[in-house]
């Protein structure tokens, strides 16, 4: 069976890092002559791209490790590989009771996956790569994009690498290594051929887009970087994720207040409204100044809409404690939220601290958490009902085929009545029904 007859599939859990890792997959191995599939029992080569940040997925990952070792009994010639945040936190040890895996690649060595396939299929014997940029300097390879030939209105493009910030709950910075960022020249070429091949929409991509421009020897920052993508012919919305609350500065938010194409939204992950939760957590921010960047942004971007992360019962977190963060919630009245019970993951500084608290006290609070951020985001939506959002027509509904579906620039989400003559396009849509989701909406012609 030669490359052209052969199939792959891949499966992603975690965030939009790991989904446009995913596509860099993909594209090795459009490049290598494999075809995509979406059946299991079809595929000879199949790539699980995993995720650290809580037990879930990790979960999920290796109960999908279980199915494919059946579909590989019937087909041994089947390469399974894993990658990702998981793949790099346990590497080799993975393969214990799973002599069916054959390669395990890190977060930063998915340009050897062709090398390593080959390797495979010759040999028959595991393969790994798991070497992790330590600094700033160290090089940063970009797998080359494949020539797309789907129809997809939206891209992800990641501006950086890495993490430098070490909050002590998160695996990142241990999994992903030191915070690298990409030249700006080459993102912004990347950005323009998206936009040549039809992408209206991207969205800039790293675990603190905020620190963009730090490790590089040009003078420049992530609202430099915005500037330089909003004057690209072709695309007419700019998003981008994550925000850290330390470093989201003046002309940061002066740049989404005068940029046309930047959308008003921005996920500002806070965790918690205590300050000594905070300092345990190793944010580097007080919960008021948190609070003064929120009032600037809405300040200078009025129709702005905040999301956030929280999470409940942080080791040692005090019923006190607890109640500043429902009081920040209160307070700041954020569109929507990642909400979260801490959960412990090894080799990060919360695990070792002391006052972990019981299962059934984080997830009481958890729900509580839940309960008022629900109650707030029906409220604000509640509140936009009659007003009228641009929305960029994704899909049809698949709940209703007599509706489409897209997002305001708000990041909300509109179903309203239409049909595919309509995808694709920027619509003027009037809000009819508030919901936690977003909204249903009606035409405005």
């Amino acid at each position: 069976m030669t490359a052209n007859d052969r199939k792959f599939m891949i499966f992603t859990w975690g965030c939009q890092m790991n989904e446009d890792d995913s596509d860099q997959i993909a594209n090795l191995f459009t490049q290598m002559g494999y075809a995509r599939t979406d059946l299991q029992d079809e595929a000879d080569v199949a790539v699980l791209v995993t995720c650290s940040v809580r037990e879930k997925p990790e979960q999920k990952a290796k109960s999908k490790l279980g199915e494919l070792r059946l579909l590989k009994e019937a087909n041994p010639k089947m390469i399974i590989g894993i990658c990702g945040c998981m793949a790099q936190k346990e590497g080799e040890a993975l393969r214990k009771g799973r002599p069916y895996l054959d390669f395990v690649v890190g977060t930063a060595n998915i340009f050897e996956i062709p090398e390593i396939v080959k390797q495979v299929e010759g040999e028959r014997k595991l393969r790994t790569a798991l070497s992790l940029p330590r600094t700033g300097s160290d090089s940063l390879v970009i797998p080359g994009r494949a020539e797309r030939t789907d129809v997809a209105l939206k891209s992800f493009v990641p501006v950086m690498y890495g993490c430098d910030n070490f909050c002590s709950y998160c695996v990142v910075p241990y999994v992903r290594g030191r915070e690298r960022s990409r030249p700006m020249g080459d993102i912004v070429s990347e950005i323009r051929d998206l936009a040549g091949k039809g992408r209206r929409e991207v969205t800039l991509l790293g675990q603190n887009v905020n620190s963009y421009g730090a490790t590089l020897n040009e003078k420049v920052d992530f609202a430099d970087l915005l500037k330089a993508v909003n004057d690209i012919e072709g695309i007419e919305r700019i998003r981008f994720m994550t925000s850290h609350p330390k470093d989201l500065t003046d002309k940061m938010i002066e740049t989404m207040r005068d940029l046309p194409k930047v959308c008003e939204h921005i996920h500002l992950a806070v965790q918690s409204g205590d300050d000594e939760v905070l300092h345990h957590m190793n944010r580097k921010y007080t919960h008021t100044h948190f609070r003064e960047r929120v009032a600037a942004l809405r300040a200078a971007v009025p129709d702005i809409a905040i999301t956030t992360d929280l999470i409940a019962g942080f080791p040692g977190e005090t019923e006190e404690q607890f109640e500043n963060t429902m009081r920040l919630v209160e307070d700041c009245r954020f569109d929507a939220a990642y909400m979260f019970a801490y959960n412990v993951i090894p080799n990060t500084a919360a695990q070792k601290m002391e006052g972990h608290l019981e299962n059934a006290v984080k997830n009481a609070r958890l729900n509580r958490i839940i309960k008022l951020q629900n109650q707030i985001t029906c409220e604000i939506n509640d509140a936009q009902i009659g007003q009228v959002f641009e929305v960029l027509v994704e899909c049809v509904s698949q709940k209703n085929q007599a509706r489409v579906t897209g997002l305001t620039r708000q990041h909300k989400t509109v179903n309203f009545p239409g049909d595919e003559s309509i995808l694709g396009k920027l619509a003027l849509v009037r809000a009819t029904e508030g919901h936690l989701y977003g909204f249903v909406g009606k035409l405005v012609k």
